[in-house]
């Protein structure tokens, strides 16, 4: 028997010939892919590795962990359309077609919403509080690329997910207005994560609460006050509400008020404002700004002074003011002058 009887012979549904035409493009593809994978990929994250930025990088393991795999399943895919296969069996590779690119297109989306996250994360500073919230979001969206993979795959399968989806759409209509307030500091929750009005660790105002905040939460932020205890707030309520910011303050404006006697002669008074410029000006981490006779008081002669902390720790400022005050004291009994403080006078007029 000659070659040509033997190409031609049919074994199955198909000649030989088929199955050796198959055999050769499916061999000629992996060929094709390892020296892809083995030259030009090694090539590529050589290159990656040199550059700064982590994008490149990212390509190449995305091409290695997702492309490579599809593409050894395209070629066992492309070399079996070159038989004529039984409908049960093509179906099956349908399947497991499907099932598998289904598989790896989530998982390039999971893998690249977690690079994103992280490439923010990295940007941020590395702040833990914030990788702790990053995680929380990726794995609620992990799951939903998951889910909505399952529901593709079984679509495509021939299952009815639209009747379920509606029935599913109909009672999340009902949980969503039951847990109406829940959504609201869920969204509030990406909106400070993402808007970031405040981080863990900031000194914050809202309304007549104060305190760091200590944690931000799903559904609820925690506020240490300052006199210990903890406050808790819905994240809706502070998106909803005038927060201050201390942390976010370069420098602080300082205004204070003092007060000398009446007695206090015209030459002093005229040389107040530079002693306290000076008293200022001796003080690291301040900038002067005005001195200034601002009144007439009931029982003092009032100076109005502004000055700048630059920086916005509390204590820093006190420990400052502290000085400050130290310094115009020290410098106020040099020259004689004396503080004023509440007094009255009481005229007796002695009738005859």
């Amino acid at each position: 028997m000659d070659i040509q009887n033997i190409m031609q012979k049919v074994i199955g549904q198909n000649r030989v010939l088929d199955y050796i035409v198959c055999l050769a493009v499916f061999v000629a593809c992996v060929l094709i892919l390892k020296i892809f994978k083995h030259i030009i990929l090694k090539r590529l994250k050589r290159f990656a590795e040199k550059t700064a930025t982590a994008m490149d990088d990212f390509i190449v393991s995305l091409l290695r962990r997702v492309f490579v795999p599809l593409m050894y399943l395209g070629a066992l895919y492309l070399s079996l359309n070159f038989l004529t296969l039984p409908v049960s069996f093509k179906k099956v590779i349908d399947v497991i077609v499907i099932a598998v690119v289904t598989f790896f297109t989530a998982r390039m989306a999971t893998l690249i919403l977690a690079f994103t996250f992280q490439s923010y994360w990295i940007r941020r500073g590395k702040d833990f509080a914030l990788e702790r919230s990053l995680s929380g979001i990726l794995k609620a969206s992990k799951f939903i690329i998951w889910a909505g993979a399952i529901i593709f795959f079984l679509d495509n399968m021939g299952f009815k997910i639209s009747t379920v989806i509606a029935g599913l759409g109909i009672g999340g209509v009902a949980i969503g207005l039951a847990a109406q307030a829940v959504l609201k500091d869920f969204f509030s929750y990406f909106s400070i994560i993402f808007d970031r009005p405040f981080e863990v660790g900031d000194f914050i105002i809202v309304g007549e609460y104060l305190g760091t905040v200590e944690y931000i939460g799903i559904k609820t932020t925690r506020i240490r006050s300052l006199s210990g205890e903890q406050l808790v707030f819905s994240n809706t309520d502070l998106t909803d509400s005038r927060v201050r910011n201390y942390k976010r303050m370069e420098r602080r404006r300082v205004l204070f008020r003092l007060g000398v006697v009446y007695q206090t002669s015209l030459k002093q008074l005229k040389d107040i404002p530079k002693i306290i410029e000076t008293c200022i000006q001796k003080v690291k981490d301040t900038v002067f700004d005005r001195a200034h006779f601002f009144s007439y008081g009931d029982f003092s002669l009032t100076f109005e002074v502004v000055y700048y902390v630059l920086a916005s720790d509390y204590n820093k400022y006190m420990d400052i003011q502290q000085e400050i005050n130290f310094l115009i004291k020290e410098e106020f009994e040099k020259q004689g002058i004396e503080f004023a403080y509440p007094t009255q006078t009481l005229y007796v007029n002695k009738e005859k």
